[in-house]
């Protein structure tokens, strides 16, 4: 039986063989996908995805209206509708 903190999902389980020959279980924590964009779905690009506890909250994610949520493009696009709108 593993540690009770191995037994959570956000480990991974890697099954390694040693030099021995003999297989055992390595632990590992899980990597989080990359942020991607609510529109358009492509990866956003200044957003942070692991050991997000080590940066501040403003190297996060952009600092823009919608940063770390909506891409430049769509960003652009969905401004350009609105004031196009509005007049």
């Amino acid at each position: 039986m593993p540690n009770p903190h191995y037994r959570s999902t956000s480990y991974r389980k890697i099954h390694t063989k040693l030099p021995s020959g003999e297989s055992k279980i390595h632990y590992e924590r899980r990597k989080n996908n990359r942020a991607v964009c609510a529109i358009c779905k492509k990866p956003l690009q200044g957003v942070k995805t692991n050991s997000l506890y080590k940066y501040s909250k403003t190297k996060k994610r952009p600092e823009r209206i919608y940063g770390g949520h909506i891409c430049h493009k769509c960003l652009e696009t969905l401004i350009k509708q609105t004031l196009r709108g509005s007049s």
